[in-house]
């Protein structure tokens, strides 16, 4: 017999289809939180059948369970860790663990990706090109590279794993992986996941007049609550504000807070772990510590919202070579301008700021973290025009 403990996001239970595409009726799964896991681990080791072979997949024990793992397995049981995270690697030390990060070309893993080479590397499971397939799809979407490869079915397969029940979610995939020759979506899956994408745009949308900015250590964090779609969400308005290194998404109900990142040369999965929590380097959470509901809900309660840019502008755009302008709450007006060296500078209410820079996308960055403006709307833009023509008239 075969005992499968996984986490309950798409990742860990698409570890328990394949552990029951391979293993069948021979195998016992459950799935858990991130603080759900050890108080099954002490059960198993307490009071499960010391027979049977345990996997642990897509989530680390504490260092109390790890020591009495080990004793399990140096005793004789069987035992296989499975993980991706690289605050999990310490478990290479150990026979039973196996945690890699990213294979040899440099390629990010999922649990998923990594039970499946040892369920076929070990004669358990026959590969399949749906099975394969699948696989590749819940990779892509655990470590981001979906948004990468604007890969819009491994986006899609989330959103269908949170519209229904994971058991039923389990036996569409088991009975799709058994019986067809490459995976897809059916044509009711197709409908209810089109609507899907109206309500999450939908969703969105309203978020994004709620995001606050807040400078945390020597970061600038964009901060909102929300309770659904993280994932989405965290990645439109990581990219609607390229200037934040991160967005915090709070969930008050559950208590949690996600991190989530566009840059890469920001790894959330450190900050997450000030809080004792982690994950990956673009997506992480933690419990809302008193530490961290201080810093991220206390301090940051009586922000005003960022305001977003004009959206429908014809004149006033981004990067353009005749000056793109801001605006703020107090109506201050910054003005983006090129110079024939190819630099950029900005003029706030019409005087010069010493400071040049070597792109637009740094003069614009320097403007939106340290005075929260917007590009303005064309009338803003086309009224400052009028009065610059005024004044060289009257000169």
């Amino acid at each position: 017999m075969y005992k499968l403990l996984s986490h309950n996001d798409l990742d860990g239970v698409s570890c328990g289809i394949l552990a029951k595409l391979a293993f069948g009726r021979d195998v016992y799964v459950r799935y858990n939180s991130v603080g759900g896991l050890d108080r099954e681990v002490e059960w198993f080791l307490e009071k499960g059948d010391k027979n049977t072979f345990l996997f642990i997949t897509d989530l680390s024990v504490n260092e109390e369970n790890e020591k009495k793992l080990d004793e399990f397995a140096q005793a004789g049981g069987g035992l296989q860790l499975i993980d991706h995270h690289k605050t999990a690697l310490h478990f290479n030390n150990y026979e039973w663990g196996h945690v890699e990060v990213e294979d040899e070309v440099g390629k990010l893993n999922s649990a998923t990706s990594l039970l499946y080479e040892y369920l076929v590397e070990q004669n358990h499971l026959e590969p399949t090109p749906a099975i394969a397939e699948y696989v590749e799809l819940v990779r892509q979407y655990d470590t981001w590279e979906w948004e990468k490869n604007d890969n819009q079915d491994a986006q899609r397969l989330n959103a269908l794993f949170f519209l229904i029940s994971i058991d039923e979610f389990e036996d569409k995939m088991m009975e799709r992986l058994q019986s067809s020759d490459h995976f897809h979506f059916d044509s009711f899956e197709q409908k209810i996941l089109d609507m899907e994408e109206n309500k999450t745009d939908r969703y969105i949308r309203r978020k994004r007049r709620e995001l606050v900015q807040a400078k945390i250590d020597h970061h600038y964090a964009g901060i909102v609550y929300a309770e659904s779609y993280h994932s989405e969400l965290g990645n439109e308005l990581g990219k609607d504000n390229p200037h934040l290194d991160y967005i915090v998404i709070l969930n008050i109900g559950a208590k949690r807070a996600g991190f989530r990142t566009i840059h890469d040369d920001v790894d959330v999965s450190e900050i997450a772990g000030k809080f004792g929590g982690g994950g990956h380097a673009k997506a992480s959470g933690c419990s809302l510590t008193d530490e961290a509901y201080k810093l991220f809900v206390l301090d940051t309660f009586p922000l005003e919202p960022l305001r977003e840019d004009a959206r429908r502008n014809r004149f006033n755009v981004r990067k353009s070579s005749f000056g793109s302008m801001y605006q703020d709450r107090n109506d201050d007006l910054f003005l983006i301008s090129p110079t024939e060296e190819n630099n950029w500078f900005i003029e706030h209410n019409n005087h010069l700021l010493e400071q040049s820079y070597t792109s637009f996308e740094e003069a614009e960055k320097y403007l939106k973290r340290n005075f929260q403006a917007w590009l303005a709307r064309d009338d803003v833009f086309v009224h400052y025009l009028m009065n610059e023509v005024k004044k060289q008239k009257t000169r």
